[in-house]
Order: C-alpha cells, then sequence, then structure tokens
C-alpha cells in the first residue's frame, strides 16, 4: 500500500476519532426504574412521602399477604402456593424464621414472600425513585393566572422539600422530602404553547433558586415534550444556559429529558441529542401521543403495539450508545377501586379487589416485557401502580440472579485465567453486561449488596467499583 496515503488515512482517522459529533453522556452511577408524574397544582413537600402512603395503603387492602399478592400479579410459582390463612400463616412464620431453608424446599413460596416483603420495604425507605412535577398532559390547559400561581407554589414547595429533613410517619423510614431523581415537565415549545412554556421555566427556576440560595435539588431535569424541531431542544438548552449563568451555576446543571412522542421526533432523535450536547440525558418514549399521531384508535393503543416496539429499537439503535438513559412508555389501566364509601356490600369489595388486580396484573407484564426489551425505566401514573411495579422489577431479577452469578464468576474465572498466562479476554462486553445486572438489582432494592457478593463471589470494593476492568484490576494487584 502507498505509504502516503497510509499516513493520510492514519491522520484522518486521528482526527476522527478524537473529535466525535457526538459525545458520549457522563451517566450518573444509577438509572431510576421509573418515574412518577404528578400535577403542578398538586404537589407539595411531603408529596413523595404521601404517595408512599397510599401505595402502601393499597396493598395492604388489596394483597394483605405474600399469597394473595402473587396470585394478583399472577407471579411464577403462585398456582403452587396454599389458599388457606392458617397454611398461610405457617408458611409465613417458617419464612421469617429461616427463609435459605424454606427457599430450598419451597422455592415459589420464597419468592413470593421475599417480593411481597421487598416491595414493602421498599415503599416504607424510597417510594418514589424519579418525580416529575408536570405542566403538561398531567395539569391540563389552564389561565395564565393559574399556571403562573402554581409555577410559583410547586417551586417553592420543592425547595421547602430539600431543605427540610423529613419526619419518618406512618411506617415510613424516609429520610428526606425528596425523590433520588426529579424535575418538571412544562408544556411544548411548539407555537401553540411555547410562550407558556417559557414563562414557566422562568417563574419555576427563579423562584427555586431564590428560595434556595442558587442550589438544585440532585439529578435534576427540565422535560421538554411532543419535539417536532430540533430547534426546540437548541432554544430550551440556551434558556437554561442564561438561567445557570444569571444565577452563577455550573454549566450544565440542569439536565433536559427530551420526549420521544412524535413521528418527526422519532426521524431526528440524533439530532435531537446532538443539539443538547451534554445537557440531554434522558429520553422518555410516549407511546400514547406517537400512536395517535398514526390514528390508531384508542382500543388499540398499548405499549405491545408493533408501532411502539419499532420506536423503542429506533430509540435504542440511536440513543443508547450515547448514553442517555432511556425510559419506556405509561399503563394506562390504574389500580383503583370501582366502588366508594364505607359501607359497601360484599359483592362490591369482590368487584374492587378484582379491578385492582387486573389492573397490577396489567401493568406488572408491561414493566416486565420492557426489562426484558432493554428499557430499565417507564412510567407510573398512579400510587397505587407502585406495588406492582417493584414487584416486576424484584421478580426480572431475582428469578435470574442464581443463572447470571454462575455466568459472572465463569467469565472472571475465564478472564483471571487469561490474565495470568498473559492471553487476551475477548468477551469483557459480556462480564460487564452481567455486572451491570447485579448493580442494578442492588441499586432497586431487588437483593443486598451481601446476598450479591454471596452469589458472585465478589468482595464488596468490587462490587462497587461497577466496572469488570476494575475487578481484573483489583484482582491482578491481590497477584
Amino acid at each position: 500500500m502507498n505509504q502516503s496515503l497510509s499516513n493520510i488515512a492514519a491522520h484522518l482517522f486521528q482526527e476522527k476519532l478524537s473529535n466525535p459529533q457526538s459525545a458520549i453522556r457522563n451517566q450518573e452511577s444509577r438509572q431510576p426504574v421509573h418515574v412518577v408524574y404528578g400535577g403542578a397544582n398538586l404537589f407539595k413537600a411531603d408529596t413523595i412521602n404521601k404517595l408512599g402512603r397510599i401505595a402502601l395503603a393499597s396493598l395492604e387492602t388489596y394483597a394483605p399477604n405474600f399469597v394473595e399478592f402473587a396470585d394478583a400479579i399472577w407471579l411464577k410459582g403462585a398456582d403452587r402456593l396454599p389458599k388457606y390463612e392458617e397454611l398461610i400463616r405457617d408458611l409465613e412464620f417458617r419464612l421469617a424464621d429461616n427463609p435459605e431453608k424454606v427457599k430450598t424446599e419451597n422455592y415459589d413460596a420464597w419468592l413470593a414472600w421475599t417480593i411481597h416483603n421487598r416491595v414493602i420495604e421498599k415503599l416504607k425507605r424510597e417510594p418514589i425513585e424519579d418525580f416529575r412535577i408536570d405542566f403538561e398532559d398531567g395539569y391540563g390547559i389552564r389561565s395564565d393566572a393559574e399556571e403562573d400561581a402554581h409555577a410559583i407554589s410547586a417551586s417553592g414547595e420543592l425547595a421547602k422539600a430539600l431543605s427540610e429533613p423529613s419526619a419518618a410517619a406512618d411506617g415510613l423510614r424516609s429520610q428526606n422530602n425528596l425523590s433520588p431523581f426529579i424535575g418538571f415537565r412544562v408544556k411544548s415549545f411548539q407555537s401553540e404553547t411555547y410562550k407558556r412554556a417559557v414563562r414557566t421555566l422562568d417563574l419555576f427556576l427563579t423562584n427555586l433558586l431564590a428560595k434556595t440560595n442558587n442550589q438544585l435539588p440532585e439529578n435534576f431535569a427540565v422535560t421538554l415534550p411532543k419535539i417536532t424541531r430540533v430547534e426546540e431542544v437548541v432554544v430550551l438548552c440556551r434558556l437554561l444556559g442564561e438561567i445557570e449563568r444569571q444565577n452563577s451555576l455550573p454549566e450544565n446543571s440542569i439536565k433536559v429529558e427530551i420526549m420521544i412522542e412524535t413521528p418527526q421526533a422519532i426521524l431526528l432523535m440524533r439530532e435531537l441529542a446532538d443539539a443538547g450536547k451534554s445537557r440531554v440525558n434522558s429520553a422518555h418514549f410516549g407511546a400514547f401521543d406517537y400512536t395517535a399521531s398514526f390514528g390508531i384508535t384508542s382500543a388499540h393503543q398499548h405499549l405491545q403495539h408493533d408501532a411502539c416496539r419499532f420506536a423503542r429499537q429506533l430509540m435504542q439503535i440511536n440513543l443508547a450508545p450515547l448514553g442517555i438513559r432511556l425510559s419506556d412508555s405509561v399503563t394506562t389501566e390504574m389500580p383503583v377501586p370501582i366502588f366508594r364509601g364505607e359501607n359497601l356490600s360484599e359483592k362490591q369489595k369482590s368487584e374492587n379487589k378484582r379491578a385492582v388486580h387486573q389492573a397490577w396484573r396489567k401493568h406488572f407484564n408491561n414493566v416486565t416485557c420492557s426489562l426484558i426489551n432493554g428499557f430499565y425505566q417507564s412510567w407510573d401514573l398512579h400510587p397505587a401502580q407502585l406495588a406492582a411495579r417493584y414487584a416486576a422489577v424484584y421478580a426480572f431479577f431475582l428469578e435470574s440472579a442464581d443463572e447470571q452469578a454462575t455466568r459472572l464468576k465463569n467469565f472472571i474465572g475465564k478472564a483471571t485465567q487469561a490474565m495470568m498466562t498473559g492471553n487476551l479476554f475477548d468477551d469483557a462486553a459480556s462480564a460487564q453486561g452481567l455486572l451491570n445486572f447485579f448493580i442494578r438489582a442492588a441499586q432497586c432494592g431487588a437483593m443486598t449488596e451481601p446476598e450479591i457478593l454471596q452469589k458472585t463471589g465478589l468482595s464488596s470494593a468490587e462490587l462497587k467499583s461497577a466496572s469488570f476492568a476494575s475487578i481484573l484490576k483489583l484482582k491482578r494487584e491481590k497477584g
């Protein structure tokens, strides 16, 4: 080959590789398993803990023991659990006394009991992982005076929640009023609503920063819906940059979350991400706006529609390689009772339980499908959905934990042997994927760190490194 051409090619590749068009985002070490949307008019400093109490009350009312809950969501093995109260109580006693012994004798009972208990613990400790104060679909169309007032009141309540420690009450053990991730959604930047969206953005952030002495909550984001043009993301990012400059905030302190819910956004995803640069760190799929844009009727709008599958795959192709967090959409069937009041007949109570269980089952299945397809986050709209949400997430991890631990051990063994013999280990990506499985399981509460360490044979330092390469380095240092 001509030497001069080789030199030119080397120079070009060096230039292109050192200056990629699309920068990989610096991601947080954690991705929330869901996002809850709540109308801005309803947001208060204690909203997060209040939602946890509602979720616990729903679980206690409609699934007071682990067998009923397993039956409600059609958990694997639920049909083999005892149905009589005395047998259930006896099994609960034995599980509480020695869960590992029962696990070897009756895995189905152990799985159902473990998931039920961990859901309860999660709802008490950290009921919401990501919350979005909503000025769009969950808020509705209101007068300018009303939205102005709610932008001020909601941001004031957020500032209050940020500054005041939570007083644990009603069985909740949360030590703060905020979810680990939080933000707000403005109206679209399309011509009909952009002035209103910008005014709300300005009022909310100006009031929040004034009340917190220019402090933002951790993992704070502004969500931009119904995007049809790249310019909408450009304008939002410039506005946020100006707010940061005026308030002496570090650049890119306020993150942007783009919503993929129009055909134009599907086609422009990569351009939208590039326009936001490192400020865009997450993208949420809006299945119902998206399918409605094609004229798909409400009877056939659901997450498993072929149009939704296609859109999600394009999101993964275009955005996942950039390190942008992806979120699936929402289950619209709410687990709420049909009949209200204190003096209900037995038939009405039975109908209420049936309705709640059916909605839990639908949500459980949707969350499971999202997880299987690589979407580790999706939406919740009602606190009663949280029980099914966490049950699906925990079942996803617990049911395959033993198999994944065995595979990870084998990868570590092969890599260590290759390292000691001076050979190359060429499947590090698969090993990192297995490690990520356990990191996610720990972050969401599906598994405890001691459980993971016992199953995988990792040390605490190796697990916390969150890197397969770092694990090999630690092993090399230990000889």
